[in-house]
């Protein structure tokens, strides 16, 4: 059984360190885009390979809160009546809280979505100020408070820390004010500089400094000590969960699951044979285009042989705390990891144990996470 990433590329204003594909504007094109969204459901259903129900649905961005509540209900009849979604799916939606009121929320509910990640970011103002975003604490606090009014029970807050000037103190304070909210799940990333944005050009010409390696893991460790005293489970590098609340969405990722991606700019993956991942191109006029003609936008991006899915399934695997299962990894490759990638193992070290019968890197190999796994590639 699939999943369903539906791309909702539109903001009010594209953040400095964002590269993910997205427009500022285009209030006419979002008009428009749940109907090409739900014709390029159509044309998806008519093809094998795709059967459903749906497991999880995710509606991503972008900034997919503003879409109108009807405008997502209409998609998920359109994703129920062409897929089936499972009894018990579960539906997310990003939210930026500028963009929602106790109204919006309460339609989405009513709407189906069951699960809401709030990209807050920062619940200090000048932090807030710093990353170029458009709402206040204050409108955080109170949408996460409109969520709970409307039946969510689920909710997800991003934080990002390893900002300029912050410090252990300053981001336990930070934590404090987070853990207050009292979500279900939080995505903790660190501020990472990406070829092409703004911060990237800032960062270059020095008017953006970041933590040092050794800062970075002080925060790093910082966020997994507190959220773990919390109660939460750090069971991906940035994500932490409540039981029983981890992003199960997110999870089919990192398992090399299958996941049907729709909208422009959004990534499938089918797990036949060895792997192969398709993109829908990041043009929204080519989008529209290639729907009214009825055909399918998607175009192959990478087919797998053996050795590059092992390589990908411990590429994605090692990010979780389940790690990868030896048996499984044997079953499905016809070979052990450690008989596979005999000199990655043997370089990668402590860093990375075999316990259970489970592959798992420890927390000080998460932070040299990039350093690591570049040794099974």
């Amino acid at each position: 059984m699939p999943s369903l990433y539906l791309h909702i590329p539109f903001c009010r204003r594209k953040c400095p360190y964002c590269d993910f594909f997205s427009v500022e504007g285009h209030s006419a094109f979002l008009a428009e885009y749940p109907r090409l969204l739900v014709r390029h459901l159509e044309l998806a259903g008519s093809r094998q390979g795709w059967a459903g129900p749906l497991e999880t649905v995710f509606f991503g961005g972008g900034t997919p809160s503003l879409l109108a509540p009807e405008a997502v209900g209409a998609i998920l009849e359109a994703a129920a009546r062409l897929f089936g979604l499972a009894a018990d799916a579960e539906i997310s939606l990003e939210a930026n809280p500028g963009t929602v009121s106790a109204d919006s929320l309460a339609g989405y509910r009513s709407a189906g979505v069951n699960r809401l990640s709030f990209g807050i970011q920062s619940l200090e103002e000048s932090k807030l100020g710093l990353l170029e975003r458009l709402h206040t604490p204050r409108e955080a606090i109170d949408a996460v408070e409109w969520a709970r009014q409307a039946g969510f029970d689920n909710l997800s807050c991003d934080l990002m820390f390893a900002l300029p000037g912050q410090g252990v103190i300053a981001l336990e304070r930070e934590l404090d004010h987070f853990l207050a909210l009292d979500p279900e799940h939080l995505s903790c990333y660190g501020l990472s500089v990406e070829e092409g944005t703004p911060f990237a050009h800032r960062h270059r010409s020095g008017g953006l400094a970041l933590p040092d390696e050794d800062l970075y893991a002080e925060l790093f460790k910082a966020v997994h000590q507190r959220l773990s005293a919390a109660g939460y489970k750090h069971y991906e590098i940035s994500n932490y969960a409540r039981p029983g609340r981890t992003c199960r969405h997110n999870q089919r990722y990192w398992q090399r699951q299958d996941y049907l991606g729709v909208g422009a700019g959004a990534h499938s993956f089918c797990a036949n044979g060895w792997g192969e991942r398709y993109s829908v191109p990041a043009d929204l006029a080519l989008y529209r285009q290639e729907l009214e003609l009825g055909s399918d936008p998607a175009e192959s991006l990478e087919s797998f042989d053996r050795r590059g899915a092992m390589s990908e399934q411990l590429y994605l695997g090692l990010r979780t705390a389940a790690g990868v299962c030896e048996e499984e990894f044997r079953s499905r490759y016809g070979i052990g990891v450690a008989e596979a990638f005999p000199e990655a193992v043997t370089r990668v070290g402590k860093r990375l144990r075999f316990e259970q019968g489970r592959w798992r890197l420890d927390l000080h190999g998460w932070l040299l996470y990039d350093h690591l796994i570049s040794e099974f590639l």
